[in-house]
């Protein structure tokens, strides 16, 4: 580990140690001031793998994504109330402080997922939507304006909080449904949805994650397309990190790594047919690319959002 990757754990563990003597997560000026420190700490795009570092910063590392995640859902919570009580809420949504960042991210996913597939889909399925369910309303408002949006917690308050957000608009509320049930047992409905999206927070560790993926390549239908968000880098501190091997059951097509401030890795794949098929070139970005072996990634700039994000993909046959 170099110096500067020394310097980065470092830090991080300063914060998290700070973060660890808060009496509570809910939204406050300490609170915001050590997240906002902790999330300008990890962004700067670094090739550091944090899932290789020594076991005590590992055991930090997984305390820390724990803490963030508790962080984000009482965030998130706190201003779906203050939402809640305005006659309109879906009018006020920007007083979000990450509101913008999620309108990039739904529009970065929605752009991939048009690179892979011919049609919209009338069915999705959101695993995780949580009480502030911002990519399906960005998405069902502005990208996918005649689909059906099905959103999945565990948490029933997350519900209730998300379906006041749009009960009072005519349009998404006839569109966006809120089923209260873990998702591991939800089975033959899975195959209803042409799209899955499945958040970064469902499943906090790397080992809850995968079986959550196994779960949805058992029960998707063949075909199917799954938009996996996970991290890349310093950013392995905020959320766990799937690797494209991790997707068993799943045809991996692209993986695209932010370097702005959308803080998610975006993956997309497709659920393989029965019996799996022999692996296949498909239609990329910048021409036929397939998605390579962990040995031989390319990393290129993607066209997307004005060239800030790294694309890893390799160039089948590169157009000139």
């Amino acid at each position: 580990m170099g110096c500067q990757d020394e310097s980065l754990v470092q830090k991080v563990c300063e914060i998290y140690d700070n973060i660890s003597n808060l009496e509570s997560l809910k939204p406050s000026k300490d609170v915001n001031m050590l997240f906002t420190q902790l999330v300008l700490t990890c962004m700067p795009p670094n090739p550091i793998d944090v899932t290789k570092l020594c076991q005590k910063v590992q055991e930090m590392r997984s305390n820390l994504i724990q803490l963030c995640g508790e962080a984000e859902g009482l965030l998130e919570s706190h201003f779906s109330s203050i939402l809640g009580s305005y006659e309109n809420p879906l009018h006020h949504v920007n007083i979000f402080p990450y509101y913008a960042n999620y309108l990039k991210l739904s529009l970065l996913e929605f752009t991939i997922l048009s690179n892979h597939s011919t049609n919209i889909p009338t069915r999705v399925a959101f695993i995780g939507s949580g009480p502030l369910p911002l990519t399906s309303i960005v998405l069902a408002s502005y990208h996918m304006r005649t689909t059906t949006f099905h959103n999945y917690d565990i948490d029933s308050l997350a519900n209730s909080q998300a379906f006041n957000l749009v009960s009072s608009d005519p349009d998404l509320s006839s569109r966006m449904f809120f089923h209260t049930t873990d998702i591991m047992d939800v089975t033959n409905d899975l195959t209803d949805y042409q799209v899955v999206f499945l958040a970064a927070l469902v499943g906090m560790d790397k080992e809850d994650k995968v079986r959550a993926i196994e779960h949805l390549a058992k029960y998707m239908a063949p075909g199917a397309i799954l938009m996996l968000r996970s991290a890349h880098g310093a950013r392995g501190f905020l959320y766990p990190i799937i690797d494209p091997c991790d997707l068993r059951g799943f045809e991996v097509l692209s993986v695209f790594h932010p370097t702005d401030e959308v803080i998610n890795s975006v993956i997309i794949a497709r659920k393989y047919p029965s019996p799996r098929p022999l692996p296949a070139i498909n239609q990329g970005l910048s021409g036929n690319m397939k998605f390579p072996s962990k040995c031989c990634e390319i990393p290129c700039f993607n066209p997307l959002l004005h060239g800030n994000m790294i694309e890893e993909l390799a160039v089948e046959d590169q157009l000139t």
